[in-house]
């Protein structure tokens, strides 16, 4: 185990509705997607445990999402799902805070919405992957004690060998390259009403055996 959270120069792979409710809240009568969603995070978005996390000037829309996190250990091109969980190095945890109303400025993209600086969190440790084994992760989000989600990652609906695989069909990953594997449902913008984070706030996410990522939330200086 060691310490872990953003670093210049790192590649952040993120996927989209990966839990099967996760989809369903978007209440659009969709079926399941076939393929994964996948934007990309710049290391400036993310703050370390226990730094806060910040709401920018320009929106009250800053949401949480709780997500387990992998880290390369070996790149690859190709890389076969059966040979894809050899290639980890380890796992750790995120929040991958999202600026709801940024995400709607156009048609297909999201890139704004996930990429406010330090909007989100990674950390606080990287756990070897040979200490994890295939066992499923589990990850719990908090806000101020009150549990808003809690999913288990064999409920995927792209598992974690899928993504290496499919990620690495396009592009090669390389060894430090980190992936964020998605949210379960809970996230504040689909509670009815929405509950977005305010200054003051605490979210918490853990994924037991690996951390607990906490950050309070301030609003930007003006």
């Amino acid at each position: 185990m060691k310490a872990f959270g953003p670093s210049r120069g790192t590649r952040y792979f993120c996927i989209g509705v990966n839990y099967p409710e996760r989809n369903e809240e978007y209440r659009d009568g969709s079926e399941r997607p076939k393929y994964p969603s996948i934007f990309i995070r710049t290391h400036t978005s993310f703050v370390h445990h226990d730094e806060p996390i910040v709401r920018p000037r320009e929106s009250e829309q800053l949401d949480y999402e709780g997500e387990i996190v992998v880290v390369m250990g070996k790149g690859g091109r190709r890389i076969p799902q059966a040979d894809a969980l050899s290639h980890i190095l380890g796992y750790s945890c995120a929040n991958e805070g999202s600026v709801r109303d940024w995400l709607r400025h156009s048609k297909f993209n999201v890139t704004q919405g996930k990429n406010f600086d330090r909007s989100g969190s990674l950390g606080p440790w990287l756990v070897p992957a040979d200490q994890i084994g295939t066992q499923p992760l589990r990850v719990i989000t908090r806000v101020n004690g009150e549990v808003r989600q809690d999913d288990t990652s064999d409920r995927m609906i792209f598992p974690i060998p899928y993504l290496i695989s499919y990620l690495s069909t396009f592009c090669s990953l390389e060894s430090g390259d980190v992936i964020l594997t998605g949210t379960p449902s809970g996230a504040g913008a689909r509670l009815n009403p929405p509950k977005y984070l305010r200054p003051g706030d605490v979210v918490e996410v853990e994924v037991p055996g690996v951390g607990l990522l906490r950050n309070s939330v301030v609003d930007e200086e003006q």
